[in-house]
């Protein structure tokens, strides 16, 4: 579904990435995993085309899509969940859930409520909080907010980005099994992740990322399994 070659990356002097590959297949989880800096948030904004690419490809669902605007991307069935939630705090969840679906000027108010619908058959606890304002749910419940407007464009790739990020343990636990849902619902999932014994619990594929550069790729319970990872990842 999603292909990226050689891609390359640069912050002014700084090399932020190092002419990576990866390689994301049709309804897989793939696990990118690494410490802060690693370029991990820098290569899902770069597949998004929000950030500039001094090299490389990326071709999703055989289309080059390199030098296209965030816009058309997210257009073309990829939705990019970014780190921090970024909710609207002073709407409703079902208003904020709406939002999810402006980019598309042909979308019908039957298809919109079709697709709540079946965004609160994968989130029954935002159904519950249909009429809350945002900025008053719970940290876990805003992040499920988060990935469900995402999904509300109907998008066949969701990159998601520190979905677990200051979540207490058992909403953690929440979050990643809704993404394992998401899969399970027929969509592919790119999942950034410092949480890595988790994020290599539920890939199908993953990546180590380190100052750059891809060091070890695998499927994700070989890479649970691997020593070097062990060391430097998962503080075993």
């Amino acid at each position: 579904m999603l292909d990226v070659q050689n891609l390359k990356v640069r912050y002014g002097h700084f090399q932020a990435l190092h002419g990576i590959s990866l390689h994301v297949g049709r309804q897989q989880i793939v696990s990118l995993i690494g410490a802060n800096g690693a370029g991990k948030s820098t290569t899902l904004m770069a597949i998004s085309g929000m950030v500039a690419k001094e090299s490389g490809t990326v071709r999703f669902e055989g289309g080059d899509i390199t030098t296209m605007k965030p816009h058309l991307i997210t257009r073309l069935s990829l939705a990019h969940i970014p780190e921090g939630r970024h909710i609207f705090p002073k709407l409703t969840v079902e208003e904020n859930l709406v939002t999810g679906t402006l980019a598309d000027r042909k979308i019908t108010s039957a298809t919109q409520k079709k697709r709540i619908e079946e965004v609160f058959a994968l989130f029954p606890r935002l159904e519950e909080r249909c009429k809350q304002l945002g900025g008053t749910l719970s940290g876990g419940e805003q992040q499920m907010l988060a990935i469900a407007r995402g999904i509300m464009s109907d998008p066949k790739l969701v990159m998601l980005d520190e979905p677990s990020l200051g979540l207490a343990p058992i909403l953690i636990e929440d979050i990643f099994r809704l993404i394992l849902r998401l899969r399970d619902s027929g969509r592919t999932v790119l999942l950034i992740e410092q949480n890595a014994v988790a994020a290599l619990q539920i890939a199908d594929y993953a990546y180590v990322l380190e100052l750059g550069s891809i060091k070890l790729e695998g499927a994700g319970k070989e890479l649970l399994d691997n020593d070097d990872v062990k060391k430097a990842y998962l503080g075993i």
